[in-house]
């Protein structure tokens, strides 16, 4: 594939060609939600963020490492469902509305593509607004949790953290461990967020839908990704196997410019409201 390293103006006239021809399938990073308020793990917020994420293995092999999520999820968990879309999530809906995005892929768990409008949406690591039984399976309303948590832990609500890209805020450990968690009310079990943590492999089955939408893609368009990890990059490579074009859309390099047959370093929502102004209308 050609990787284009022209000027603004020429990469956008590309850009717009490419979506103007539809059969676009959107995979979205964390900095399409930047915009929104809501920190990149990879971007200029996730260097100034102290903590690291917690994994699937630390998280299901310790009480304390639970106790520690659900306390510092619990205060961020008003920040990311206050979050609104953006311009950005809003341009991606307005090109699925006008028929030429068939299909979003978003690594995102902040539910702000279907805010915005789209529909279809493939959540690749899962969706904060759910919690799942490790034990009994059944998923149930992240909201629901939440009012269960300020029950138990009165006064948490007043109490103010930095917080993380997955809706985890930063807190003492002294703090934490006055924290009362909950289990399951059905069964009992431990509840975790239903999404995917670092360490913890996506369903088969949604692997699988995402490759089936990417191979029927006729542009595969990147936005706000690094594609550092590679449960988002294994789409562009599928897509750089079957020679199907990729357009990038980010604020700084990528892991895929290289595969990419256009790049552009830029801000997500005043660049996706000018390419809806050129091919939707």
């Amino acid at each position: 594939m050609i990787h284009t390293a022209a000027k603004t103006g020429s990469t956008f006239a590309l850009l717009t060609d490419l979506v103007a021809g539809g059969g676009v399938v959107v995979l979205s990073g964390a900095g399409l939600s930047t915009e929104s308020g809501i920190p990149d793990y990879r971007g200029e917020s996730g260097r100034k963020r102290p903590a690291s994420p917690m994994t699937y293995q630390t998280f299901i092999g310790s009480a304390a490492a639970r106790r520690r999520y659900w306390a510092r999820s619990h205060l961020g968990w008003r920040h990311i469902t206050g979050a609104l879309p953006n311009t950005g999530h809003r341009a991606v809906a307005e090109l699925q509305r006008h028929g030429l995005v068939a299909g979003i892929i978003t690594q995102n768990v902040d539910g702000l593509h279907q805010a915005g409008g789209a529909s279809g949406v493939v959540e690749l690591h899962g969706g904060l607004d759910r919690v799942r039984c490790l034990s009994c399976g059944e998923r149930s309303p992240r909201h629901a949790l939440h009012l269960r948590l300020a029950a138990a832990n009165p006064g948490w609500e007043s109490a103010t953290a930095e917080i993380n890209p997955d809706g985890d805020a930063v807190l003492d450990d002294d703090l934490v461990g006055t924290f009362t968690i909950v289990d399951c009310g059905g069964c009992g079990g431990v509840l975790k967020p239903d999404v995917i943590f670092f360490g913890e492999n996506v369903p088969r089955v949604r692997v699988q839908e995402c490759y089936t939408m990417t191979e029927r893609a006729a542009l595969l368009l990147v936005l706000g990704s690094s594609l550092t990890v590679m449960s988002g990059y294994r789409f562009v490579r599928r897509a750089t196997e079957l020679a199907i074009p990729i357009a990038i859309v980010n604020q700084g390099a990528t892991r895929g410019d290289a595969e990419a047959m256009v790049t552009l370093d830029a801000p997500l929502g005043p660049t996706l409201a000018a390419l809806v102004a050129e091919v939707a209308t």
